[in-house]
């Protein structure tokens, strides 16, 4: 693992947001990763781009997949006690290997198991905040769960929240779904543990950020599961871009506090009156250069 100046020199001067001329067949391309086969395992490589309101953004964020997939590398190495990982396990043999030497792409890669998605995400929350106090102003209930009455904006939860979601086609928005429904779509043998692990892994998640002077308030995990139908933990994991940080000394209940995530990017687009639909408006460089500096500052904090 990289110390994060290492990481910080190694950001390119501009977006890198399609991965073009590598010798393997493109089998995806999400709204962040683009995906190989490499005939007896997977290249994942996490681009530059950017999306918000589920529409990829003209602009991407310089580094922003470098970030990504480096602090991806730090969380599963840190959670592999709680669950095994698609990574394989020797990522610069495997780089070698397959004659992948272009150090950037190397730094915003993953190559990893082939496995079989689940068609849930699973998300977990542990503070009142985004889509969920909107539910719970207008109900009290939260993806299925009742809450207690006199509950503020950002308040931390009884207890953290397991609210998973399907998984939609692109260009559409995951739906909520409740234990039931979710059970239904994985199988119930399954679905237990995934909901425990799902739990064990933002506690985790949530006592390490809090030694790094941060609040995990929520994030979302993905599983596969192997032949043999085993659990594993797949895509990234508790970066920015699947979790809500917030830094803890500008932590308040009561609003929605500063984040070390693409908020900074949102806020911007809500400012602007854009309807959230195809084609997104352009960036200002200062949002740009602003946005990069959240993620690796989130990747400073937790790496030292």
């Amino acid at each position: 693992m990289l110390t994060t100046s290492e990481i910080a020199a190694a950001l390119p001067a501009q977006a890198r947001t399609s991965i073009d001329g590598l010798p393997f067949p493109k089998i995806a391309s999400g709204k962040v990763r683009e995906i190989f086969d490499l005939g007896d395992a997977l290249l994942l490589v996490a681009t530059d781009r950017l999306s918000a309101f589920d529409v990829i953004l003209p602009d991407g964020i310089p580094g922003k997949g470098i970030l990504l997939t480096q602090m991806s590398h730090w969380w599963f190495a840190r959670t592999a006690g709680l669950i095994e990982n698609h990574l394989l396990p020797d990522q610069d043999a495997e780089f070698a290997r397959r004659g992948i030497t272009d150090r950037d792409l190397q730094l915003r890669s993953m190559i990893v198991r082939k496995l079989k998605p689940l068609a849930i995400e699973c998300v977990v929350r542990g503070y009142l905040v985004g889509s969920g106090w909107s539910s719970y102003q207008k109900t009290g209930v939260v993806c299925g769960h009742r809450l207690p009455v006199g509950l503020r904006q950002a308040d931390r939860l009884p207890a953290p929240l397991f609210t998973p979601t399907t998984k939609a086609p692109k260009g559409e928005h995951d739906a909520p779904i409740d234990d039931a429904q979710g059970a239904a779509i994985v199988g119930p043998a399954l679905y237990e543990p995934v909901k425990a692990t799902s739990l064990a892994l933002y506690s985790f998640g949530h006592d390490t950020a809090a030694r790094a002077s941060m609040i995990l308030a929520d994030t979302k995990f993905e599983f596969g599961t192997d032949a043999s139908g085993k659990l594993v933990l797949i895509d990234e994991v508790l970066t920015p871009d699947s979790s809500r940080y917030w830094p803890a000394a500008d932590y308040r209940p009561d609003c929605s506090p500063p984040s070390y995530d693409k908020q900074f990017v949102r806020d911007h687009l809500l400012a602007l009156k854009w309807n959230q639909q195809p084609p997104a408006p352009a960036l200002p460089a200062e949002v740009i250069s602003r946005t990069r500096d959240k993620y690796l500052q989130a990747l400073r904090n937790l790496l030292g």
